[in-house]
């Protein structure tokens, strides 16, 4: 009976394997096996107890402008170049910021490749940190 079904309907049977298989991938891998894609309030708690490193990836002018608190600036232009600025934080948390969101989650993989382990995007960067309300500090 089932193979009777099988055969009659098999395009029903594709479309249940390939939806599955899309629903067994986890969106937080996609950066690869400890990156994360985090929100801004979750970003303070991981900060706080877990002694996350923030990065902003945004040139000097606009990192000046505002960026989060104790975040270290490397533009993402020079990222791969300045590396060993945050280096000595490679077994924390590492937060990557920027205005929108895209140039962090590229840079995932950069630090992927200097065996960075542990990960994070800020989803919608700091625009999504700015209409959540939360402070931003000038310099």
């Amino acid at each position: 009976m089932y193979i009777d079904f099988l055969t009659e309907y098999w395009y029903l049977f594709t479309m249940l394997l390939v939806i599955l298989f899309l629903l067994s991938m986890d969106p937080s891998s996609r950066g690869g096996a400890g990156s994360k894609i985090i929100s801004p309030v979750q970003i303070p708690p991981l900060q706080t107890r877990q002694h996350a490193v923030i990065v902003d990836l945004n040139e000097k002018d606009k990192f000046r402008e505002g960026h989060v608190s104790q975040s270290i600036n490397i533009p993402f232009s020079s990222l791969e170049d300045s590396i060993g600025k945050i280096r000595k934080h490679q077994k924390k948390p590492v937060i990557l910021t920027c205005e929108n969101g895209v140039n962090s989650k590229k840079a995932m993989a950069t630090l992927k490749k200097h065996d960075f382990a542990d990960i994070y995007s800020l989803s919608g960067g700091l625009a999504a940190w700015r209409k959540e309300g939360l402070p931003l500090e000038k310099s």
